[in-house]
């Protein structure tokens, strides 16, 4: 056994830790080496999005010291930074096993540190933890959870006072602060019980009432009370959607009885992330009983959203968060200017990673679309930074995220449910179908399609080639993709785009960030980046052609998931 990991190990057996915890690594140590050694091998890394990983004991996993200890960092941050003088912290967490644990463990961890903890008694979702930290005036704000990741998983969102993740110079700042403490040693472990208050119904009538503005159409909802809607949390805090769809009108909401109850251990899907086909399987299946319009499935901690609407064989099909995002924005923007609201300093917002065609449709409406690095923390930084000078007025990620409005500062499954749902029945009411009405929007501004593949490369090992695969591409960059010129190279930790013919450089103008883009010569555009959240290298394809009209789809799509087939083959293997 490497000698550091074994010192490790060894004080995590020592007084300072409690008799399960020495019981578990008592156990690594007799009979799991190498899962002794993953636990060990590293501390646990707050990164930019607070922390993330495989829960049980160990220095490289979220446990109640690990958390206790970023708390500490923190509260250290907190109180050297704000010049409030009586800081305040809104804490949540989902449906995970363990995370209330955490979340009280963080609470009395800021209580004794004299800030005071603004705890929700029960599971909520990250949008209204959001929500809760502006509302609250509060300094920040922690999130338990790991989102869509499997069982296994947990993690520690932190969230600044504009209610977004932390981001520079706060992220770097409590990352220092965090790393300083080596030990649960230097933990206050005193809290004021005086200093953790328990969140009332208040908040959630005011999250839900600005839930229920962001609707725009209630007189097209109530006459279309009855279409059929199909639910499911997936076991996690979206139940908190239902009362929502009730309140806005709709009668006919039928919820996945087995997913209904929220169970940190999933038991029926293997991992509840709606990104994934299969975690819709039930609710696909009670979709087809109920003739569902529209089907909806949220992850664990009530962010992501996947759907699935009838094609016009009356089929339900899965739709991407590209063709979510670009449906919720072409309604949204379209009833805007329909009710001359239509804000001439508005301004929409997407990722680098995700579909031009939202781009487009602000084109049409004379409207800005600002690109960020991946992350909604990064959509939610371009609120800020834009604040009183031009009005966000949506914006998306391929991941299945959305957010409309600022009054919450992530992305929103619930308010995006809800509009969702909407489009259905306005399409319904106009004698048309939300499938159908995605194919006028392709019609009118070209067919997008994207794709992505993610290659999980576990432990130490899998994080050294993941690094090695990123730096090949830098060192090495191809040519040519599957018969492709490859124009130019975006190297986002540089900062730099490279004209591949000229060799001539540009600034890319966003922050660094260890993602690597190619723009070939066909209009294709390839991304490869390391997830930030999961053992895995992910990678975008994207590529667009014209539609003469609706009837063109089937054949123009063929092309393009032939052409996206070509590339993902020879890119992965390259």
């Amino acid at each position: 056994m490497n000698a550091e990991i074994q010192e490790k190990a060894e004080f995590w057996m020592s007084d300072a830790f409690d008799e399960n915890t020495k019981a578990e690594v008592k156990d690594l140590i007799e009979n799991n080496p190498r899962e002794l050694e993953d636990a060990f091998y590293k501390d646990l890394e707050f990164g930019t999005g607070g922390l993330r990983g495989i829960m049980g004991a160990g220095t490289n996993r979220v446990n109640s010291y690990t958390i206790a200890m970023a708390t500490q960092g923190l509260a250290n941050y907190i109180k050297k930074v704000s010049g409030n003088k009586n800081p305040g912290v809104a804490i949540a967490h989902d449906c995970r096993n363990n995370s209330h644990i955490f979340a009280r463990k963080s609470a009395e961890v800021l209580a004794a540190n004299d800030i005071k903890a603004y705890l929700f008694s029960e599971l909520r979702s990250t949008p209204e933890l959001s929500h809760a930290v502006r509302h609250l005036h509060c300094t920040a704000g922690i999130m338990i959870t790991a989102s869509h990741n499997p069982k296994e998983y947990n993690g520690y969102k932190v969230y600044w006072e504009d209610g977004g993740q932390i981001v520079p110079p706060n992220d770097s700042g409590i990352i220092s602060e965090v790393r300083k403490i080596k030990t649960p040693k230097e933990i206050n472990s005193n809290p004021k019980k005086e200093l953790i208050a328990v969140i009332g119904e208040d908040v959630d009538n005011a999250y839900r009432k600005l839930t229920i503005k962001e609707c725009r159409k209630p007189e097209i909802i109530k006459a279309n009370s009855d279409m059929p809607i199909v639910f499911t949390p997936i076991h996690g805090t979206g139940i908190s959607l239902v009362p929502i769809l009730e309140q806005l009108g709709f009668e006919n909401v039928s919820v996945v009885e087995e997913q209904k109850k929220p169970d940190g251990n999933f038991p029926t899907v293997h991992s509840p992330n709606p990104e994934e086909a299969a975690a819709l399987d039930l609710a696909l299946k009670l979709g087809k009983e109920k003739d569902a319009e529209i089907v909806m499935g949220t992850d664990p901690d009530g962010d992501r959203i996947g759907i699935a609407v009838k094609n016009e064989q009356g089929d339900l099909i899965l739709l991407n968060g590209n063709q979510t995002a670009a449906m919720l924005t072409h309604y949204i923007l379209s009833t805007l200017k329909a009710d001359k609201k239509l804000p001439e300093n508005g301004f929409v917002c997407k990722t680098i990673v995700t579909s031009e065609l939202l781009d487009r449709i602000s084109e049409k409406f004379n409207l800005p679309c600002y690109s960020t690095l991946t992350g909604f923390k990064y959509i939610a930084e371009k609120i800020r930074e834009r604040d009183g000078k031009e009005k966000f007025i949506c914006g998306g990620e391929e991941s299945y995220g959305f957010l409309v409005g600022d009054s919450v500062r992530d992305k929103d499954a619930n308010v995006t449910g809800a509009l969702l749902c909407e489009i259905a029945t306005w399409a319904r009411s106009i004698g048309s179908s939300f499938y159908n009405e995605l194919l006028n929007v392709y019609a009118e501004y070209g067919l997008y399609r994207e794709a992505l593949v993610s290659l999980v490369k576990k432990g130490k090992d899998g994080a050294k080639q993941i690094n090695q695969i990123m730096q090949g591409y830098r060192d090495n960059t191809p040519a040519e993709i599957s018969g492709s010129e490859v124009m130019e190279m975006r190297d986002y930790q540089k900062g730099e785009i490279t004209d591949m013919r000229s060799g001539v450089k540009r600034k890319t103008g966003l922050p660094k960030s260890n993602v690597v883009q190619f723009y070939l010569a066909d209009g294709s555009k390839v991304t490869a980046r390391p997830s930030g959240t999961e053992p895995k290298i992910k990678f975008y394809f994207s590529l667009h052609a014209e539609l003469n009209a609706t009837a063109d789809y089937e054949r123009v799509s063929k092309q393009l998931d032939n052409r996206i087939d070509e590339l993902k083959a020879a890119f992965v293997s390259s």
